[in-house]
C-alpha cells in the first residue's frame, strides 16, 4: 500500500511537473516568436534607414556636382548710386519727370544673383538678376497674396567704366505701365 501511495504520489508529481514544464515551454515559445517579430521589424527599419542614408548621400553628391554658384562680374558687383527718372507713364502712381535716387547693391546669395535697392539704410526692393549677352536683367514680381500685382523689369545694357545705363519698366494688374531711364554710377563709399 505504501508502494502504491508512493507510486501515485510520484505519478501526480510527475504530471504536475510535466504540466508546468509544458506551460513554461509554451511561454518560452511565445517569447521566442515575439522576439523574432521584433527582430524582423528592426531589420526592416534598419534596411529603410540604410536606404535613406544612401539616397541622402546621392542627393548631396548630385547637388554638389550640379550647383553652380553665380556671382556678378567684377565690373558690376558692389555698390552703385542709382538715379531713376520716369520717362513715360499711363499710371496714376507714376508721373513723367519723377526722380528717385537710391543705392543699388549687386550681390549674390548661394543660389542666385540679386540686386538690393536701398534708400535711407532701408531695403526697398530685392530684384533677382541675370547677366547674359553683356546685359544685366533684373526682375521683381509681387507674390500671389499681394492685393496689387506689380512686375518690374530692369535692363542695363549701356556700360562704361563707372556707369551703367538702361531702362526700368513697371507693369501693374490694372494694365498701367510706366517706363524709367536708369543711370547707375559706381559708388565711392
Amino acid at each position: 500500500m505504501i508502494k502504491n501511495t508512493l507510486f501515485a504520489f510520484l505519478a501526480v508529481a510527475f504530471i504536475l511537473i510535466s504540466c508546468d514544464n509544458r506551460k513554461k515551454e509554451n511561454d518560452l515559445t511565445t517569447r521566442e516568436q515575439q522576439l523574432l517579430e521584433k527582430e524582423k521589424a528592426f531589420a526592416q527599419k534598419e534596411s529603410e534607414y540604410q536606404s535613406l542614408l544612401k539616397m541622402r548621400d546621392s542627393i548631396f553628391a548630385t547637388k554638389k556636382d550640379s550647383v553652380k554658384i553665380n556671382i556678378w562680374p567684377a565690373q558690376i558687383a558692389g555698390l552703385w548710386t542709382g538715379k531713376v527718372i520716369c520717362t513715360e507713364s499711363n499710371c496714376s502712381d507714376y508721373v513723367v519727370g519723377d526722380q528717385r535716387t537710391d543705392t543699388w547693391e549687386f550681390d549674390s546669395d548661394s543660389i542666385q544673383l540679386v540686386t538690393k535697392i536701398i534708400n535711407n539704410n532701408n531695403l526697398v526692393r530685392l530684384y533677382s538678376g541675370k547677366f547674359e549677352n553683356n546685359e544685366v536683367k533684373l526682375n521683381f514680381k509681387t507674390d500671389s497674396t499681394s492685393k496689387k500685382k506689380v512686375e518690374m523689369n530692369v535692363l542695363l545694357n549701356d556700360f562704361s567704366s563707372n556707369k551703367m545705363r538702361g531702362t526700368r519698366t513697371i507693369t501693374t494688374d490694372n494694365n498701367c505701365m510706366a517706363k524709367f531711364s536708369v543711370e547707375l554710377v559706381r559708388s565711392t563709399k
